[in-house]
């Protein structure tokens, strides 16, 4: 099993080693373990700055585990992940704080990941808020302003509140408040699965866009492989909380080389 996507590159922005994710199974009247879900089992890949690595399996195969352990929403029960060369994944909170600025989670679901209370401006604020304190009340409302237009969006939406947007306008939205705190790498946690096909291509084609201006490095996490060979360099094929798969997006599309990857080829539409 490969562990890196380009040889070439000994220094990775990110470096996942031997990672399990383990979650317990209560039962009984005093509801003590009796037993675990491996949930990521013995995994390891790398990342290389500026690239695109596509994690790719069915439900619950574990890839969105992984996204949420490297953004510590969920904690490793073993192995390592480091960043830039340290290792992040065993810093306390207020020592992990400085990369929640580098690494950024884009969510799935574009209707439930954005407050319906907050306008538009809070949503994508308070994270300047937190993170630039130092910024006033109107150069946060002009970095808002920015943001929006680079997704795509438009200043008089500012003031507006989620429920006035479509779902792709709404990703939108999700993605400017992950760019907010310029961050370096972007966990993209089936960022297109809940929307239409045409507002898919236009929300990838979004990324790319953005990937090449702000020379970002992605993990990009479905369950199509149509989508996920389009985006990526590098993939990996996750069943059962393992990789079975590694290879260029090229290789992996034209010569599958596991049962579970010619599975989920299978299921892609054809033309």
């Amino acid at each position: 099993m490969p562990e890196s996507t380009d040889a070439s590159s000994p220094d990775p922005i990110l470096k996942v080693e031997n990672l399990k994710v383990y979650f317990p199974i209560l039962g009984g009247v005093f509801r003590h373990k009796v037993g675990e879900v491996k949930a990521v089992d013995d995994v390891s890949f790398e990342v290389q700055r500026g690239k695109t690595v596509g994690l790719v399996g069915e439900s619950s195969s574990g890839k969105t585990t992984i996204g949420r352990a490297i953004i510590r929403l969920t904690e490793p029960t073993a192995g390592t992940i480091s960043y830039d060369g340290k290792v992040v994944s065993k810093l306390s909170a207020a020592a992990f704080r400085p990369y929640r600025k580098k690494i950024q989670i884009i969510f799935q679901d574009p209707y439930n990941s954005l407050n319906p209370r907050l306008s538009i401006f809070e949503i994508i604020g308070e994270a300047l808020e937190i993170h630039f304190p130092e910024m006033t009340p109107a150069d946060r409302r002009a970095r808002v302003a920015e943001l929006l237009g680079k997704v795509g969006l438009k200043r008089d939406h500012l003031d507006r509140y989620p429920h006035e947007f479509s779902g792709g306008q709404r990703q939108r939205i999700g993605i400017a408040r992950a760019l907010a705190v310029n961050p370096e790498f972007l966990v993209c946690d089936e960022p297109v699965s809940a929307l239409d096909v045409s507002v898919q291509a236009q929300i990838v084609n979004l990324l790319q866009d953005l990937q090449e201006e702000l020379g970002l490095t992605y993990l990009f996490i479905a369950h199509d492989l149509a989508v996920v060979e389009h985006i990526s360099d590098f993939v990996l094929v996750m069943n059962d909380g393992k990789i079975v798969e590694a290879a260029s997006a090229e290789a992996i599309y034209e010569n599958p080389q596991h049962d579970y990857t010619r599975k989920l080829l299978s299921a892609v539409p054809k033309m």
